[in-house]
């Protein structure tokens, strides 16, 4: 067995290109070492198959914004009970309509920009870029949030206008914000700035017993039919 050398140099030999474009293309997943596409230039390599894959372009990589809909059930942490493990290639929509070529890479350094309850369900947002951290960070409070909560019991009066605005949580008064039946056992909300525990407390504080929440939409960004468990890439001309 020759003696090994680094991916991004044995194909710069091979090609040849320049050390740049070599490291270009295997980030991209253009590159495959006895079949399997590596994407790390460093990987070590000996008297393996090197081959660059048809189509290929020496192109710096945009980051990328995943939308995922959360199972009940699952945390926002890192533990084993947490959203991470869906985070992965088995788990993309097949529907997704993006044209992105997934990437392992396009699973590292995303930041989590809407955390849900472990007993929620529904939309969540993880972004490598920095245009939609900071969107979220600075602005997010201002992006309107529609919620379907499934209730039981029997509303109190006024309770729906109660619940569009005059309840206070934790000491401070809620803003207004748009709720009306979706149907006997269901109510949407369209709210900005919720906080944990917020929905929940809202409905108990009319009577009403919360069965479970879902997040349909943040902004103008929904999950329209993605699947539970199944992610999507945000599309080039989606915005929030």
């Amino acid at each position: 067995m020759s003696e090994t050398e680094r991916l991004s140099k044995r194909l710069t030999q091979q090609l040849p290109c320049s050390r740049r474009e070599a490291e270009l293309y295997i980030e991209g997943g253009w590159v495959t070492v006895d079949g399997r596409v590596v994407e790390e230039p460093q990987f070590k390599v000996g008297d393996q198959q090197i081959a660059l894959l048809p189509g290929a372009v020496a192109e710096t990589l945009p980051p990328v914004t995943l939308l995922l809909h959360k199972p009940a059930g699952l945390g926002c942490g890192m533990g084993a009970n947490s959203v991470q493990q869906l985070l992965n290639l088995a788990s993309r929509s097949p529907d997704d309509a993006s044209s992105i070529r997934p990437l392992q890479r396009h699973f590292s350094r995303l930041d989590l920009l809407t955390p849900l309850e472990t007993d929620a369900s529904g939309l969540l947002v993880f972004s490598q870029s920095r245009a939609v951290i900071r969107l979220f960070k600075e602005d997010g409070d201002q992006l309107e949030h529609e919620y379907v909560v499934e209730v039981a019991g029997e509303l109190a009066g006024n309770g729906l206008k109660r619940l569009a605005f005059g309840l206070s949580y934790k000491g401070v008064t809620l803003p207004p914000c748009k709720v009306s039946w979706q149907s006997e056992t269901r109510l949407r909300f369209a709210i900005k700035a919720v906080q944990p525990g917020q929905l929940r407390f809202m409905c108990e504080s009319v009577g009403l017993q919360v069965l479970n929440i879902r997040r349909l939409r943040i902004g103008r960004t929904g999950m329209a039919k993605l699947p539970v468990g199944q992610w999507r890439y945000l599309g080039a001309h989606e915005k929030f």
